[in-house]
Formats: C-alpha cells, sequence, structure tokens
C-alpha cells in the first residue's frame, strides 16, 4: 500500500484522489445534518458457528455472509429501514440492495449487492468476496458501488469490539459490526458458560427511523442470526 510518509522526512503533502474526495464532500454531508441516534444490540452466534461446521469445506461461508444475508432478509421485512431521505419525501424502496464497506488503500469505498434479499447465502458470500477483491484491486466500476438502499460495516476481523459507522446519505441507517467474542452467559439453569456473542450497532436517522422502528428491525435481525436455518433456502 501507499506509504503516506517519506524516511526522515519533516512531512509529506499527498494529493486526494477522486474517490478520497467524494468519500470526504459525502461523509461531510452526514454527520452534521442527519440528527443521528444509536442501538447496540448482542447477538448469540453459537447457532451459526454449529451451521458453519456441519456444511464443512464444501460449503463454506463466513460469519459475515451470514451476517449480511440475514441483513438483506430483514431489510425486505422492514421497508421502514430500507428508505433514502430525499429532502422533500423518503422513498422507500421495494428492493433490497446493500452496500458492503471495504477498507482500501484509497479509502472506505461500498460496493453493493443487488437484489440481496433475493440471493442465496452462497451467491452473497461468492459475491461479496469478489467485489471486496475488485474493491482492492481498483477495478470497481461505478456502478458496482452506487445504489445501495443500506450499508454495513464490518470491523470484526481488526478486533473492534464495537463502534459507531456514519450513515451514508441518502440512506437512512448502517450496521456497524463488532468482533465475535467468547463470553460469559447464564443459561437457563444459571450456569455461566461461554458462548460466541457479536456486537452490532445501528446507526439510525432519526427524521426517518424513530427508536421502536429500529428496535423492530433489530430484533428481526437477531432472530435471523440466533435461528440461521432461517436464512438457507
Amino acid at each position: 500500500s501507499r506509504q503516506p510518509m517519506v524516511p526522515g522526512a519533516d512531512y509529506s503533502d499527498v494529493p486526494l484522489t477522486q474517490i478520497r474526495k467524494t468519500i470526504a464532500r459525502r461523509l461531510g454531508e452526514s454527520i452534521g445534518p442527519i440528527p443521528t441516534f444509536y442501538l447496540t444490540a448482542e447477538f448469540d452466534l453459537e447457532r451459526a458457528a454449529e451451521m458453519r461446521a456441519a456444511m464443512g469445506d464444501a460449503f463454506k461461508v463466513s460469519f459475515n455472509d451470514i451476517i449480511l444475508k440475514a441483513t438483506a432478509t430483514a431489510l425486505a421485512l422492514h421497508p421502514e429501514v430500507n428508505a433514502h431521505w430525499l429532502g422533500d419525501h423518503v422513498r422507500y424502496w421495494g428492493r433490497v440492495h446493500l452496500g458492503v464497506a471495504v477498507a482500501t488503500d484509497d479509502g472506505l469505498i461500498v460496493p453493493v449487492i443487488f437484489d440481496a434479499d433475493q440471493k442465496r447465502l452462497s451467491e452473497i458470500s461468492a459475491e461479496s468476496k469478489a467485489l471486496a477483491q475488485r474493491a482492492r484491486d481498483r477495478k470497481l466500476k461505478p456502478e458496482e458501488f452506487t445504489g445501495s438502499t443500506f450499508s454495513v460495516s464490518n470491523l470484526g476481523m481488526m478486533q473492534i469490539d464495537q463502534f459507531t459507522a456514519i450513515i451514508n446519505p441518502p440512506e437512512v441507517g448502517i450496521l456497524a459490526i463488532g468482533a465475535i467474542e467468547d463470553r460469559p452467559v447464564k443459561n437457563a439453569a444459571g450456569a455461566v458458560e461461554f458462548r460466541k456473542r457479536l456486537r452490532v450497532t445501528m446507526s439510525c436517522d432519526h427524521r426517518v427511523v424513530d427508536g421502536a422502528v429500529g428496535a423492530r428491525f433489530l430484533q428481526t435481525l437477531r432472530r435471523m442470526i440466533e435461528n440461521p436455518l432461517m436464512l438457507v433456502y
């Protein structure tokens, strides 16, 4: 990757790439004017882990693939979250185009899995990996990173427990996915056991998504992730 500093230099001026200029302009439109609030929930991933183990090497999916599929399915059931704020009106989308944030040398870029709710888990897995690789290789076409209706950002692989993500306008929400950790949890018998747990934080545009609406969406997402066989069809 490109190094921002030259060894021994007092400083280094690096011109902005076109994509970095666009990222800066878009994000500058977000946090100030958008009245944002945050909802954090912790999900249990034991059943998802069991499903992955049962699939074996013949059908490799990651936890992130399961999260993306669950998010897309939940969005299809909650069009009030799958929306764009357009100034004098709100556009509620009947199709789910899921943006997946990818870190590149040029900054964060968000390739899109179109009609993600209609795609099988295996399709989402293959497409998300291919899009991420093309993003890092700077081979994405403009139509591959525009048109998302909702976005997901995952920093769990970088050992971030939880974080808040900035909404990508005109979308009205974004999910921030933290690291999967073995955490102590009391079971039904009152004994403490370690289970795989995941913290998810949803940033919501309060002009469109109020607390109850966001909470209902996360309840559906929890049901999908904690019962992942609902996603395999």
